[in-house]
Order: C-alpha cells, then structure tokens, then sequence
C-alpha cells in the first residue's frame, strides 16, 4: 500500500530576497582647475565637489572652491581672487542596473562668491594718437585694491558621473548662471567673479564646467519603492477554456 499527499502548485513563486540599492557620500576634486593651474601662469584654482543621495534619484550637490586669476585687458591689468560655494540638487535620468550608481543628471545651483579685485595698471584712451602713436598713454602701474565683493546667482546645469573602479566615479558637467546680485565699487566694475567666471558688460549670464573625480562612500542601504503594485489575485493560473460549440 502506498500514500501521498496532494500539494497545490504556486505557478506564481514569490521572490524573497530584497535588493538594496547603496546610499551615501561622495566627495571629489574638479580635475579642470588643477589642469587650468599648471598650463597657465595666470590662474590658480581649486574646487571640492560633493553630493549626497536623498532618495532613490535625488540628490543633494554642492561645490566649494576659490579661485585667482590674472586677466590682460586693453587698457588695463587686473587680478581677482576669492572663494565661492553652490548649493543645489540633482535629478538623475539615468536608469541603472541593480548595484550601479551611476547618473546622466539635471541640476540647479544657488551660488555666492566673495572676493577682491586688484587693478595692476592701465592706460589712458587718447583718440589723438599723435603723441604715442603705436599705443595709448600711459596711466598708473601703482595697483590699487577693491576688497569687500560679492555676487550671487543661480545656475542650471547638465552633467554625468560614471564609476571608473570600484566607488571611483569620473564626472564632467556643463553650467549656466544668471547673476542675481552683486556688491561692486563704483570705480572698478566686476569683469570675472570666483566660480561664476566671466562678466560681461551686456549680460548677466555666464557659463561654466568641471572634470571632476570622486570617491563614493556608502553609509547605509535602503530598498527602493515599487513604481506600481500589483494585488494578488485568488483564481487559479492556467491555460485557457476551450470554447463550446454552438
């Protein structure tokens, strides 16, 4: 004699394992102003990078940097230096594989500057040029300081970040900014700012971009939300009834 025990089959298995996706920090370096400094002798600049995930495609940015650089005009020489910080947010676009961090992101900044303007020399515009007649009168070569400025503005950005190695992630983004408010001095107008760059007569607006490089450092894990639920349902899987004849 033998005995069994009947057992429903569930068509419909359940996967129990929960996939976490990594949450964290991570900070870098902007590789662009480090090049810029060492090619060019009229720059110096340095600018830290960080974000910090929110949810499963938000995330919260900032940059923090100061800046130095010498510009040669027609009629004048001037140096600026100062420090800078942005704030803002990130939307990544980008769909990831489980595990992957990367992101293909939208962005808005809200950035304030301060810094110095230095005028080095300048010359005089003579539309009589008999007395020099291969360049303009000379001015003053004593420079003169313009200290307590400031601008601020708000920027949006495109950019991307993909890992190289492991929690090692190569970034580059590309920036437009409006200024909003600036401090100047009546004498000396602001012609570049820390972190915004440079500005014009005409314009308030600006562009920018950084090359930068990051270390990702996950603080805990979270399992994201479902985008759609779907209900279990009571009735029995399988195939079709065939249909009566008439």
């Amino acid at each position: 004699m033998a005995f069994s025990q009947g057992k429903p089959i569930d068509l419909n298995p359940k996967d129990t394992v929960e996939y976490k996706q990594s949450y964290g920090l991570r900070l870098g370096v902007d590789l662009s102003r480090i090049i810029t400094g060492a090619l060019d002798d009229n720059y110096q600049g340095i600018e830290f990078v960080a974000d910090y995930r929110l949810t499963q495609n938000l995330y919260l940015a900032a940059e923090l940097g100061s800046e130095e650089k010498t510009r040669q005009e027609d009629l004048y020489n001037f140096t600026t230096s100062g420090n800078y910080i942005k704030l803002g947010i990130n939307k990544n676009n980008y769909a990831n594989w489980y595990g992957e961090q990367n992101l293909i992101y939208m962005g808005a900044r809200l950035g304030f500057s301060t810094f110095e303007n230095t005028l080095n020399n300048y010359q005089y515009f003579d539309t009589n040029r008999y007395w020099n007649p291969d360049d303009f009168a000379n001015g003053s070569d004593t420079s003169e300081n313009f200290s307590g400025l400031s601008t601020t503005w708000i920027e949006a950005l495109f950019g991307t970040k993909f890992e190289i190695f492991s929690n090692i992630y190569l970034g580059a983004s590309v920036r437009l900014g409006l200024i909003l408010t600036q401090k100047e001095d009546e004498r000396f107008p602001n012609l570049w700012v820390p972190g915004f760059n440079k500005v014009t007569w005409d314009s308030n607006f600006g562009v920018g971009y950084n090359y930068s490089i990051s270390y990702f450092l996950p603080l805990y894990k979270k399992k994201n939300k479902a985008k759609k639920k779907i209900e279990n349902s009571n009735e029995p899987v399988g195939p079709p009834k065939p249909k009566e004849r008439l």
